[in-house]
Formats: C-alpha cells, sequence, structure tokens
C-alpha cells in the first residue's frame, strides 16, 4: 500500500470511529435499550448495535455497519433517519470514496456513490 493511500485509510478509520461513538452515544427513547459500539480497526468493521428490552420484546439488532475495503468506506446497512453517508461527506470523505454496500452492484453507478 502506498503511503497516501495508508495515510488515507488511516484518516477514514479515524472519522468512522468517530461517527461510529457519536452515534452510539444517542440515548434510545423507548424501552431499556442502549447503543453500543462495535470497533474492530484490525479487520474494518464498524457497527452500532441496538441492545436491550422494550417491554417484553427482546432487541438485538445491527443500527449502522460501515467497512473500510480498498479504501472506501463501504455502508453496508444504514437503519437510522439521519443518512451516516451526510455524515461521511461532512467529515471529508468524497462521494468516491462512499460505496452505498445496501445497493445491489447495479443499482450503485445510477447513484453518485463509488461503485466498488
Amino acid at each position: 500500500m502506498d503511503t497516501r493511500n495508508s495515510e488515507k485509510v488511516t484518516r477514514y478509520r479515524e472519522i468512522v470511529r468517530d461517527l461510529i461513538s457519536t452515534r452510539a452515544g444517542h440515548k434510545m427513547s423507548h424501552g431499556e435499550v442502549r447503543n453500543e459500539a462495535v470497533i474492530d480497526p484490525v479487520n474494518d468493521h464498524y457497527e452500532v448495535m441496538h441492545v436491550g428490552w422494550h417491554g417484553h420484546r427482546r432487541i438485538h439488532g445491527c443500527v449502522i455497519h460501515l467497512d473500510i475495503i480498498d479504501g472506501k468506506v463501504w455502508i453496508q446497512y444504514d437503519g437510522t433517519d439521519e443518512p451516516v453517508a451526510d455524515d461521511l461527506l461532512e467529515a471529508g470523505i468524497p462521494k468516491s470514496d462512499i460505496v452505498l454496500g445496501f445497493h445491489p452492484a447495479d443499482v450503485r453507478p445510477m447513484t453518485e456513490f463509488a461503485v466498488a
């Protein structure tokens, strides 16, 4: 990996870690549900999970899932009301380095974001 790409990935890791930590810090408005930040910098997997109970109903699921793959940030899942892509753009990651992985490969070219 060249130095520029290595520096870019290091910066993207910091941005993604901050985003995940911030989003996991949001308090749930109902039940006894907490957000957990799952940060795996070795394999570049980053998630926010909902974990807890709402009455007698168990809550456990991924809300945000981001990966860094080949120097790009892949949004694998975004179950939020405020799009994660907006936060990534605001933090300085260009559209050309954000892949909307939740769209099928044949749909991605129709977005303004990276294809892969």
